[in-house]
């Protein structure tokens, strides 16, 4: 890779931009009439993301019912993605979209399929097509924070402070954030320690399964500071909300190779193993700010055989853009955390850390979302011309 060309990559100035709550209306199993692509012009780029679920009639242990629930492109405020629509096809199934909240009364948007025990004797299958349009996000923290800056509101951001299950706020957790962040003025600032932090003592583990589990407290109290980026992410907003500063995971897939010369940070077509998580936090004068340190340290291992030192060129340059950029190769699912599954009826907890993965489960019993072999499912992109 060129030198010029990673020197280019924080030349980008794209508005900043706002990833709200707000989510696509439930409707009926007939497909929506689709929205008009957003300009290219401005940026912009629509993609379809595919995923495609196949059951078998029973699991080994009888048959019996079934459901699957599956997570859904969230619709912007502006800025940086909008749903464009999701169509789908459940033969024998009872499917719509359905808005949950866990503790924290976050929504999470999925279709929510259910077979009764009458078709557990046939094949199941569900196709779920996602719509939707992204443009690159920028933030410009070199510049003095502005009153025109998008806004969140104060019951919004509440909501981004509380601790999850995985995820806490006091002990250990406030007191390593205290420690990073002494002697820094301002939630930038601070924010800016903690993603330094993070990239300076994290690393990722290429054994841990799917992205991780995001178990903040086990990472501290052990000290075992690798993971994948559901894990190192959630350190970022972690600790960023045990000092003030509203955080919030965003769980999503890559939908396309980057732009940006970075092999390890894209992927296109069989998505299937290709979610990943990012972070964001709010800073008065400047709005949600994308970060995203996992991605440096996937940087370190996997862009070439053999990895980076921390200090090689193209790891310096991941470095200064997931600090206040995104590169939306990648789409937005939700930001919810203990996400309950509804009508699951298997004996296991029905609540996940989040959903960024299909899940199921069959005459009662979980299926095992890390592995899509055995569930049987599969997700494709493609991205479509204007």
């Amino acid at each position: 890779m060129q030198r010029r060309r990673f020197l280019s990559l924080g030349a980008c100035a794209l508005p900043a931009s706002l990833l709200s709550t707000s989510l696509i209306p439930a409707h009926a199993q007939a497909a929506p009439a689709r929205e008009a692509s957003p300009d290219a012009a401005q940026g912009w780029r629509t993609f379809e993301l595919t995923t495609q679920v196949d059951l078998p009639a029973g699991n080994g242990n009888g048959n019996g019912p079934a459901n699957v629930w599956l997570p859904v492109a969230a619709s912007p405020s502006g800025g940086y993605q909008r749903a464009l629509g999701a169509r789908w096809e459940a033969p024998g199934a009872n499917a719509e979209l359905r808005t949950v909240r866990g503790a924290s009364g976050i929504g999470v948007p999925m279709l929510a399929v259910a077979w009764p025990d009458a078709a557990a004797q046939a094949p199941r299958t569900v196709t779920l097509v996602n719509t939707f349009a992204t443009r690159d996000r920028h933030v410009d923290l070199a510049q003095p924070p502005s009153a025109n800056a998008p806004r969140e509101s104060p019951e919004v951001l509440r909501q981004y402070l509380r601790p999850t299950a995985l995820q806490p706020t006091d002990g250990l957790v406030r007191e390593t954030a205290e420690k990073i962040t002494r002697g820094e003025k301002g939630d930038v600032e601070k924010a800016r320690a903690i993603y330094q932090w993070i990239v300076e003592n994290c690393r990722r583990e290429g054994s841990v399964r799917g992205c991780g589990t995001g178990d903040v407290r086990y990472m501290l109290t052990t000290g075992d500071l690798a993971g994948k980026c559901a894990d190192i992410n959630a350190l970022f907003t972690a600790l960023a909300r045990s000092v003030g500063i509203p955080a919030r995971d965003a769980y999503g897939v890559r939908v396309a190779t980057s732009n940006h010369g970075f092999n390890s940070l894209g992927k296109a077509g069989d998505v299937t193993r290709a979610q990943h998580c990012r972070a964001e936090f709010y800073a008065a004068g400047y709005g949600w700010v994308p970060v995203d340190p996992a991605d440096v340290r996937k940087v370190v291992l996997e862009e070439v055989p053999g990895g980076l030192p921390v200090d090689d060129l193209r790891v310096r340059a991941a470095r200064a853009m997931l600090f206040g950029q995104w590169e939306m190769n990648w789409v937005a699912f939700n930001h919810g955390a203990d996400v309950p599954l509804p009508g699951a009826r298997s004996a296991q907890d029905s609540t996940v850390p989040f959903l960024m993965y299909p899940n199921g489960e069959v005459a009662r019993a979980q299926l095992d979302s890390l592995n899509p072999d055995t569930f049987r499912y599969r997700m494709t992109a493609r991205e479509i011309s204007a």
